[in-house]
């Protein structure tokens, strides 16, 4: 199913009949394959690498006994959102190019919002993760915090999992095509709901990052009055969190805040460009997710040694992080 208010086929034009036989003769012909548009090549090229990234995320995850906290949990899931968006990508091509089923594309869609419903919804689930941490400092690894996080990863995937549902239980608009969003076959008010939940996703995650960034900057001051001084390894470490924390909310703020907001104000008769324009680097947010909530982890990096490179070098030195740590 192709972005945009035109047809996802491509049309075969039917020419005047010069003889009896003439139309006869087209009709027979097998139809013409679709031209491919280079915007989906790039869609599937982006599935591709999100594939990959996500892949090896998922596989160190489970090849290492040690990454069995609940931070280390929520990462994976994550990954194994974004791994399926980026299969779902990839499969979308397929479907739309190679085998032409409008049953077997519409499961697809539905595969694509689910897939991409975890993806955000992990992410938040993160985010309250992290904001337990600081808070709960005390109690945050105790039996409590992992039935609160088995709770948000039931939530995440079931609530996901509805939304991936809707579109192949009926709510689309295949057989009405006033109804069509800027996204066949979804409609309308489909992509409405689908909006207005990442917008109270996204304004959760800002308050929570903007709570996460007071604790910071308060335990930075207490750690300030009981030495009479703000030493400089403080105040760069403090900095650089602050920083970080704006880093990841702005990247993925920048990633799918233009396609959010275009699904809610685009009109299905606006050009197809409009919306592959901003839905392609809403799937860049998922290539950029590895890297920021798992490659960059210490515990991460070294169970990657473990895993290509089949032993650990001890020369290389890693400090276990805490999930407050960014």
């Amino acid at each position: 199913p192709a972005p945009g208010g035109g047809p996802p086929l491509a049309a075969v034009p039917w020419m005047p009949a010069r003889g009896g036989n003439a139309s006869l003769e087209l009709a027979s012909r097998p139809p013409a394959p679709a031209a491919i548009n280079p915007w989906d090549v790039m869609l599937c090229v982006s599935g591709t690498a999100i594939a990959c990234e996500n892949a090896i995320v998922v596989a160190i995850i489970c090849y290492s006994p040690t990454l069995r906290t609940p931070m280390f949990v929520l990462v994976g899931s994550l990954a194994t959102a974004d791994l399926l968006a980026g299969l779902g990508l990839i499969l979308n091509f397929v479907f739309q190019y190679v085998i032409r089923s409008e049953t077997v594309s519409l499961l697809t869609v539905g595969f694509l919002v689910a897939s991409f419903a975890a993806s955000v919804s992990s992410l938040l689930a993160i985010t309250v993760d992290r904001y337990l941490s600081l808070y709960n400092a005390l109690t945050y690894y105790s039996e409590r915090t992992v039935l609160c996080i088995h709770t948000m990863l039931v939530g995440t995937w079931g609530v996901s999992l509805c939304l991936g549902l809707l579109p192949v239980l009926g709510w689309n608009c295949l057989h009405d095509r006033s109804a069509c969003s800027v996204v066949r076959p979804l409609t309308k008010s489909n992509v409405t709901l689908l909006s207005a939940s990442f917008f109270l996703i996204f304004i959760i995650m800002l308050h929570l990052y903007i709570e996460i960034c007071k604790i910071v900057c308060r335990h930075a001051h207490q750690i300030a009055l009981q030495q009479h001084f703000l030493t400089a390894s403080h105040y760069v470490a403090t900095k650089k969190g602050v920083s970080t924390l704006a880093i990841i909310l702005g990247t993925f703020g920048a990633s799918w805040l233009p396609f959010a907001i275009y699904c809610v104000v685009g009109d299905p008769d606006y050009p197809s460009v409009y919306t592959y324009a901003t839905l392609l680097p809403a799937t860049y947010n998922s290539m950029i997710n590895p890297i920021i909530y798992a490659y960059r982890n210490q515990e991460i990096q070294r169970s990657m040694w473990v895993l290509f490179c089949g032993c650990f070098q001890s020369k290389v030195s890693f400090r276990s992080r805490s999930p407050s740590d960014v």
